[in-house]
């Protein structure tokens, strides 16, 4: 069975200064893609409106929530999402939670830098790429929490290095399954998946999780992530055992054509760890 890949060229979500070099990094990727498995969600190119939400730009993150639901409602075959912001996952895992059959407990690897458990009351960017799980786990802002809120037990945070304070504190608290750059194997990802029951995978990276001495185009770069061959092979060895749910790639902010076409060559293998599983 073949992937879809569905590109969402979304800035809105972000916080930096310099979000539109996202969709800059979706058109890159999108490029090296198969036009006949490809579809291209549309994304406003207004800001959007905070509606007194605590969120930057909110109704424009759920005009593209909504657009990329659409769009995945008629999708067959896993789909392998291509962001634009971390925001975009609020729709593609959104659609996965709601499409799961009784007994299909999903298990949501966030490989990233960053948890995004922020709240709208908690962050201090208010941008919603800081917020995209805490709001799939049932606690965001209410226009974009899910009708089926992803349960702690089935997430498995990897690559993880980079916590505000209440995020650390939620982590902590909730007991959330946690793998560092420095724990990270094979072995670690497929005894954590494991652990929580699960019989399918959702696959998110944000590309932040790679280490930045190995990869240059993310936003918000952190020292001492993890090595794209590690996480290709890991993928690979988990997916051998998992089916593959659906997954998403975010983040990539490249500074120039010729910067994203140094780093498009680790995309293209992390896609096809992916793609290969569907």
């Amino acid at each position: 069975m073949a992937a879809t890949f569905v590109v969402v060229p979304q800035w809105q979500g972000s916080g930096s200064s310099r979000a539109m070099r996202l969709v800059d990094g979706a058109d890159a990727i999108s490029g090296d893609l198969p036009s006949a498995s490809t579809r291209i969600v549309g994304v406003p190119l207004e800001a959007g409106d905070a509606e007194g939400s605590g969120v930057h730009r909110l109704s424009s993150v759920v005009m593209v929530r909504d657009n990329l639901r659409r769009e995945l409602a008629s999708v067959t075959t896993p789909a392998i999402t291509i962001g634009g912001d971390c925001g975009v996952e609020v729709g593609a895992i959104g659609h996965v939670l709601d499409q799961r059959e009784p007994g299909d407990d999903v298990a949501v690897l966030w490989i990233d830098a960053h948890p995004d458990l922020s709240t709208p009351k908690t962050s201090h960017s208010h941008a919603f790429h800081a917020m995209v799980l805490r709001t799939l786990l049932g606690e965001g802002p209410a226009q974009l929490v899910p009708a089926n809120p992803l349960p702690v037990s089935q997430v498995v945070l990897v690559g993880t290095r980079a916590a505000d304070p209440d995020e650390q504190e939620f982590l902590e608290n909730s007991g959330a399954a946690v793998i560092a750059p420095d724990a990270f194997s094979a072995e670690t990802l497929i005894a954590a998946v494991a652990a929580t029951g699960a019989t399918s995978v959702y696959v998110h990276i944000d590309l932040d999780a790679l280490d930045p001495g190995e990869f240059d185009g993310i936003g918000y770069p952190e020292p001492f992530g993890l090595a794209a061959g590690d996480l290709v092979v890991a993928l690979k060895a988990l997916l051998a055992l998992y089916p593959l749910a659906g997954a998403g790639i975010m983040e990539f902010a490249p500074s120039s054509p010729e910067a994203a076409a140094n780093d498009l060559p680790t995309i293209l293998r992390l896609i096809g760890a992916l793609s290969a599983a569907a």
